[in-house]
């Protein structure tokens, strides 16, 4: 199935690299015109995911360009951070088992997430309208198909700040994988037309816990204090906190075929997308949306997450820092 690169630049929506077309058809470097190509003929029920990176990738810069590392068709590095998420999302054929791909759209979209954390921090905020742009596209070229977003830390607020720029139905679901935004922010996405009609899933891990208060500090001086949506956000019934390494979520959701392997972990970034087991989940949820309805999900694992620091200090013990400031335990 087609996976096309798409990089937000200031020239507006440009290829990234040659798009990949499992048939060998050319295709124009036209961002319109490659999603068109890559539309026709797609069944009707075939999703289309846009998968959006997080800080540190900077298109067109080798070491560290998403589309030759988590965008590439297949995992080509040796750095297992550096996963095909195409692939593993069965979007691209799985060559070691002869997999064939499911039937969807895949789009790599590569934003400057280089510079520091308040230069990311500002360019995941100014992003979001050109991906805003690229949904509306898909949307004008097929009015029909949801579009799904597949966003990792710092991309969660490109995809969030997309939301309100779009009209109701233009989303379906939206993946927020330990996510860098703020919860404040975040819930007035929700109160949007696009934010009251898609699905969020905001899947969280206590291992991220060092890096969601890093992340609050970091945006005190851009935004005030508030609290990382990795310590949960909403009883919405359209957004459900996920929290992968909590024991009673693995139980439900072993019990609806997912079994996702324990980590030894305590601090992790890319637990999200790396602990074994966890892409089948992302599978089901993308590609059989009927079978894995979200009020079905709500109701096995509707379950705030843990406190903070719940994986890294033992219960009772004291803090080993003050109980004051935006990001601490209450």
């Amino acid at each position: 199935m087609p996976l096309l690169q798409i990089t937000a630049s200031r020239h507006g929506l440009t290829s990234a690299a040659a798009p990949v077309d499992c048939r060998g058809a050319p295709v124009s470097d036209s961002a319109d015109a490659q999603i068109r190509h890559a539309l026709a003929g797609l069944p009707d029920a075939a999703p289309v995911l846009i998968m959006i990176h997080g800080m540190g990738y900077v298109p067109g810069l080798a070491a560290v360009d998403p589309h030759r590392l988590v965008y590439a068709p297949r995992s080509g590095q040796t750095t297992r951070r550096y996963l095909s998420w195409p692939r593993h999302l069965r979007f691209t054929p799985e060559p070691a088992t002869g997999g064939a791909a499911s039937p969807g759209l895949c789009i790599g979209f590569g934003w400057n997430g280089g510079g520091g954390v308040w230069a990311a921090s500002r360019a995941a905020a100014a992003s979001a309208q050109p991906l805003a742009r690229l949904i509306q596209m898909i949307r004008r070229a097929a009015p029909h198909r949801r579009v799904d977003l597949f966003a990792h830390s710092l991309g969660a607020r490109v995809a969030l700040g997309a939301v309100p720029l779009l009209h109701a139905g233009a989303l379906g679901r939206v993946f927020l994988l330990a996510g860098a935004e703020l919860g404040p922010r975040a819930l007035r996405v929700l109160d949007t037309p696009a934010g009251r009609t898609a699905e969020f899933f905001n899947v969280v891990t206590r291992e991220n816990d060092i890096f969601d208060l890093l992340f609050e500090l970091s945006q005190i001086p851009l935004y005030g204090r508030g609290r990382s949506i990795g310590l949960g956000l909403s009883d919405a019934p359209n957004w459900l906190d996920v929290q992968i390494d909590h024991a009673p979520t693995l139980q439900r959701l072993a019990a609806l075929g997912f079994d996702l392997a324990p980590s030894g972990l305590r601090v992790c970034h890319w637990s999200v997308y790396l602990r074994p087991g966890i892409f089948r989940l992302y599978r089901g949820l993308v590609h059989h949306r009927d079978r894995l309805a979200l009020p079905v999900l709500r109701e096995a694992l509707l379950e705030p997450p843990q406190p903070r620091w719940s994986r890294l200090i033992p219960r009772g013990q004291v803090l080993p820092f003050p109980r004051h400031g935006p990001s601490l335990p209450p």
